[in-house]
């Protein structure tokens, strides 16, 4: 019996293509283009690297499922190909450049595209072979529905096992009222369902209603089957299985493994240069001054839900005397269990500076939503709609809710709404941009301060 691994590594895929293609790139610049000066030399590796991810961006060259077409992935070949060879020779012609005539550069990205095409083309076909030979990077799925756009997908399913969806039932019925919604559940947690398809023109909107906050609540991914030629709302992200057309609850940027990259890689690179530059020597005066005022640890650590809800330690500089109600109950105006060194910790956002530990870690991101308290979110889970959407993606030191106001202490019901609203925007809009947008607005409240940051 083959044993079946269900994926684990399938994430590290498009980190790898990337790399290796930025090495391919880089390499063949030795190979073709010669520098007098090692500077500039050096300069070159960095903006082609540049211009390759940039061109790459705009191509979508990373995106490529396990339901693109070959022939698609062809297409992405030819348009990488021709944006990246327009950028190089516009890079030469803005530089003036001598150390390279215009049959040299074309060569060189002959040469790049060479290994680059194959390496992408053994990649997807390889994938196939170890989907077909050994079971593993498959996603186990059920569908739900009864008409021609069900059977179909069903049978792409089937017949198209080198793609690597397993489909472990298929729930048909003859009417809304025969469908056992929670049968249905159970069978989706028993058996470790990954996404969920269903055809939601044969359910009513309460199922509906009841699917999607049971799949939001169980990170499961939950995507609608239309009939063939139709779509269910222009809003939704629309992909093409077979015949069948499928679309998605939501958007979210950061499932792609190639945009998580990108972000992981800003996160480790930004959080390194903080911890560097500016906790080494932060740290120990902020120790000082908090021994100085009080007794207790330098660092608070709390236990908070991270992405996908999974518990992960908190760091942050101890801003409290130390009190039996720290995790259960936040900070308010006039806080008693606040010191005097801790409230402007408070107040400038300083405390939170630990926590790019917890990024370099992995467990955060620079900018996500932001990490309840572990009794907040049983709180907030069971009375706030779509309150857990928010953790499909890593929490965050600082996140858009914050910039627009929402931080610090929940008074409201209003307040938390607003919160998770941005949240949800947040990740089904994200992009690097927008990160540095949120980062450049939180360096302005760190200097002008912020209302509730107490």
């Amino acid at each position: 019996m083959v044993k079946k691994y269900a994926g684990r590594y399938s994430r590290f895929l498009r980190p790898i293509s990337i790399v290796t293609d930025l090495i391919v790139v880089n390499s063949f610049i030795f190979l073709f283009i010669f520098y007098n000066d090692i500077f500039l030399g050096k300069l070159t590796y960095i903006i082609f690297s540049f211009l390759w991810i940039a061109s790459s961006l705009l191509t979508r060259f990373y995106e490529v499922y396990r339901f693109t077409k070959v022939l698609r992935i062809f297409t992405i070949i030819f348009y990488q190909f021709v944006l990246f060879t327009v950028l190089v020779f516009a890079y030469f012609g803005v530089t003036d450049s001598n150390e390279a005539d215009s049959l040299t550069v074309f060569l060189y990205i002959t040469y790049c595209f060479i290994p680059i095409a194959g390496f992408k083309l053994l990649l997807y076909y390889g994938l196939q072979r170890y989907r077909l030979g050994f079971g593993g990077n498959f996603r186990k799925t059920i569908i739900i529905g009864n008409n021609d756009a069900v059977s179909e997908l069903k049978d792409f399913f089937t017949t198209q096992k080198e793609l690597g969806y397993e489909n472990r039932k298929t729930f048909q019925f003859k009417s809304p009222h025969d469908f056992d919604i929670e049968s249905c559940f159970i069978f989706i947690l028993n058996n470790n369902i990954d996404e969920v398809y269903c055809s939601a023109n044969e359910l009513k909107k309460d199922q509906i209603k009841s699917l999607v906050l049971f799949c939001e609540n169980n990170f499961k991914i939950l995507k609608f089957i239309s009939e063939r030629g139709g779509i269910l709302s222009k809003k939704l992200q629309s992909d093409t299985y077979g015949f069948s057309t499928v679309q998605s609850l939501r958007p979210m940027p950061l499932s792609n493994d190639y945009n998580s990259f990108i972000k992981r890689f800003f996160d480790i690179i930004f959080s390194f240069l903080v911890i560097v530059f500016i906790l080494s020597w932060v740290t120990p005066l902020i120790a000082l001054l908090i021994k100085i005022e009080s007794k207790g640890p330098v660092f608070f650590k709390q236990t908070r839900n991270g992405i996908k809800y999974k518990e992960f330690t908190c760091f942050k500089f101890r801003s409290m005397f130390e009190n039996k109600t720290a995790d259960t109950q936040q900070a308010t105006k006039n806080d008693v269990r606040v010191t005097r060194v801790g409230r402007f910790l408070r107040k400038t956002s300083i405390d939170e500076l630990p926590q790019f530990f917890n990024v370099l870690m992995g467990d955060m991101s620079v900018v996500g939503p932001r990490p309840h308290m572990i009794k907040e979110n049983e709180k907030y889970s069971k009375s706030i709609k779509k309150f857990m959407v928010r953790h499909f993606v890593k929490p965050g030191i600082t996140g858009m809710a914050q910039v627009k106001g929402y931080r610090g202490e929940i008074e409201t019901e209003t307040d938390i709404k607003n919160r998770v609203k941005y949240d949800i925007y947040y990740l089904e809009n994200w992009t690097l941009l927008l990160d540095l947008n949120i980062i450049f607005l939180t360096s302005i409240n760190f200097l002008t301060g912020q209302k509730k940051a107490y």
